[in-house]
């Protein structure tokens, strides 16, 4: 049996959640369709999901059609919880983008389609509720064409839109619809030389299963998208999208050959409190109680190579139904048993950790504080787990304040941790308000060395030298050595490295150092008595005095955003977005409607989205994602210390060794 594995996405409200159950119950998996109002669907299993009527976390469901097995896998809308899409998308073999016809093309969707364009996904997009009052057909062709990619061609007419007898039609060539044909040979001809050659030569020739064979080609290659209409509440053009999710998408055809190769892209936890990872295999096969070799990236860049064992290996059958057996080559996986496994790890085969992140990781965070002071262990460890389901919260403990810290992409998000952590973990949290996170980089030269000072008393039996200097613009920290790799045991030029990645993390004014070059220009050891303990602790004393020397530009993050409005509110909100530091570029109408975009500082956002219901009568749409970081413009913002200080040579010491 071959497989097939997709995702629906959308932006929120667009109805992909309902999409899913119709796909469910015409395959025959469920009886009745489910509702997201009623809170009964398949993939919105999580309480809160079905209290709040969104979607929080991805959720694989399985359903089959003839010889294929589709494994679907429904993601979050809300932009807030635009890390699971990314997980998602780099498991799949085709996204099914769901577009409102009554709303059209918004904000969150042209996010979408710009990052599926740039992976060359296959995409299928989906116009849902054709039988709402206000559903446009022509007119919204139009708008896909010119919002969002020209490279589409609708697969079929629609009679009625906008009344409850709504129907779709196939557009099939040869049939009573004499310009697909011509509609569709033009599309083609862009992309296929040999169709192109054929077409020109003799068209007649050219019967519909070449169109159809061409049209599947190039849309399983990411070259054009077809674009289908129905209504996912009235069961209206789904047949059709089911024949084009086996049709127009890359499937896998298994087999038990070739290395295993596997994604964790999701990780959940069982009744008794153990890790489920989710893996997606590309090759190879897996089965419960054997040997896997874990793959992933530290900190520091370097591979590293971890054994597990499985002890069940579960994969999707009819719904969200699992069964025990061998995950092949194209199956979706449930894994027990490997105990520390993350999300975007590899099992099998290190191929593909060197993937670079489609979204931006968040630009706030956020205090949180139980409401029972002894509770602060029993927060950190339930943050942690709620880590593992998404690493871009990003836990931040400070023992000496007593607080704990994540990153959020917005307050949704916040309403969510603390909805959860009342839930699963009995925990009452309260939150302080959202700040932005910045970073720092080097604005000059700075150099620092310590050595073995042998004639007094020595703290470090270590000698070390380092140069800071501005490093090229998104490259991170690069740490490199100007002297001899052997003039230090291995161990030693390892702490040492470690120790500079380490200390960056947060720069003279408490946030991460980025775009920095660190060069070790001296080292020396004393045997037997030097130890990899005295270089980890000496490192960031010398490299905290280099950043001195050097200095230190704070800057915070610029989100890119786009605001529609309707059209008699566009001057007060463009006053508004002026009054909150952000910077219009571009204002052009939608209708009755009016698309500005432009960028705007993060720090303000959530004042500006507190304004819009306001500004636009409940009507705007604002979505934002981060653009770039700029210079923070008068007194730099700081951040407080959760190391041990090495800005404060005193204090560090006084730590380091036991004394505070």
């Amino acid at each position: 049996m071959t497989t097939v594995n997709i995702g629906i996405l959308a932006h929120v409200d667009a109805g992909k959640t309902s999409l899913t159950e119709r796909l469910l119950h015409t395959a025959g998996v469920i009886d009745r369709v489910g509702s997201v109002d009623r809170g009964d669907t398949q993939t919105d299993s999580h309480e809160l999901e079905r209290q709040r009527g969104i979607t929080i976390r991805s959720a694989v469901v399985s359903f089959t059609v003839g010889d294929v097995k589709v494994n679907l896998i429904d993601t979050p809308g809300h932009p807030d919880f635009i890390s699971e899409v990314e997980r998602a998308l780099g498991v799949l073999d085709g996204v099914v983008l769901v577009i409102s016809a009554v709303e059209g093309v918004q904000a969150q969707t042209r996010l979408l389609m710009r990052t599926l364009v740039k992976l060359r996904m296959p995409v299928i997009l989906f116009v849902n509720k054709i039988d709402r009052m206000g559903a446009r057909y022509h007119e919204l062709l139009d708008e896909i064409r010119s919002e969002l990619t020209p490279a589409v061609v609708a697969l079929t007419r629609v009679e009625g839109p906008g009344t409850p007898g709504a129907r779709a039609f196939a557009r099939t060539v040869g049939t009573d619809d004499p310009d697909f044909a011509a509609e569709l040979a033009d599309i083609l001809a862009e992309h296929g030389d040999d169709f192109l050659a054929r077409y020109l030569e003799d068209e007649t020739s050219l019967t519909a299963q070449d169109y159809s064979a061409e049209l599947a080609r190039q849309a399983a290659r990411g070259q054009l998208y077809p674009v289908l209409f129905g209504s996912a509440v009235a069961g209206v053009g789904i047949d059709a999208l089911v024949d084009g999710i086996t049709r127009l998408f890359p499937v896998n055809h298994g087999g038990s050959g070739g290395t295993l190769r596997g994604t964790v892209f999701k990780i959940e936890r069982g009744w008794a409190g153990e890790k489920v990872a989710y893996v997606r295999l590309h090759g190879g096969e897996l089965g419960s109680r054997e040997k896997v070799s874990v793959f992933r990236r530290d900190q520091h860049g370097a591979v590293t190579e971890i054994p597990g064992r499985t002890t069940v290996v579960e994969v999707f059958d009819r719904g969200s139904a699992v069964v025990e057996s061998r995950a092949r080559a194209g199956d979706i996986a449930k894994v027990w048993g490997l105990k520390g496994i993350r999300i975007g790890d590899r099992l099998g085969s290190a191929e593909g950790l060197d993937g670079e992140h489609l979204f931006a990781p968040p630009s706030l965070e956020t205090v949180i504080r139980p409401s029972r002071p002894s509770a602060m262990p029993e927060l950190y460890d339930a943050l942690l787990q709620l880590a593992d389901q998404d690493p871009f919260i990003n836990v931040r403990k400070d023992d000496e304040e007593q607080e704990i810290a994540v990153s959020l992409y917005g307050e949704v998000q916040k309403e969510v941790i603390a909805a959860t952590l009342a839930d699963e973990f009995k925990l009452d949290v309260a939150f302080e308000g959202t700040r932005i996170i910045c970073v720092e980089r080097p604005i000059g030269v700075g150099e620092s060395v310590e050595e073995i000072d042998y004639r007094s008393k020595t703290f470090f039996w270590a000698t070390i030298g380092l140069r800071v200097e501005p490093g090229e613009p998104g490259s991170g920290v690069v740490f490199r050595r100007s002297v001899e790799l052997g003039s230090l045991p291995h161990a030693f030029h390892k702490a040492v490295e470690e120790a500079v990645r380490a200390t960056l993390q947060q720069g003279l004014n408490g946030w991460e150092v980025l775009d920095i070059l660190v060069t070790l220009t001296r080292s020396g050891f004393a045997s037997p008595v030097s130890a990899a303990g005295d270089f980890r602790k000496l490192t960031p004393l010398v490299l905290m005095n280099a950043l001195k020397q050097a200095g230190t530009q704070v800057y915070e993050p610029v989100n890119r955003f786009e605001l529609e409005v309707p059209g008699e509110n566009a001057s007060a909100a463009l006053l508004s977005l002026v009054e909150c530091g952000a910077t219009p570029e571009s204002t052009r109408g939608l209708g009755s409607s009016c698309l500005v975009e432009g960028t705007i500082p993060a720090r303000t956002v959530q004042e500006f989205e507190q304004r819009l219901p306001g500004l636009s009568q409940g009507q705007g749409v604002l979505v934002t994602r981060f653009h770039s970081f700029q210079p923070v413009v008068g007194a730099a913002p700081r951040r407080r210390r959760t190391d041990l200080n090495p800005v404060d040579r005193s204090e560090y010491m006084l730590r380091a060794f036991g004394r505070i």
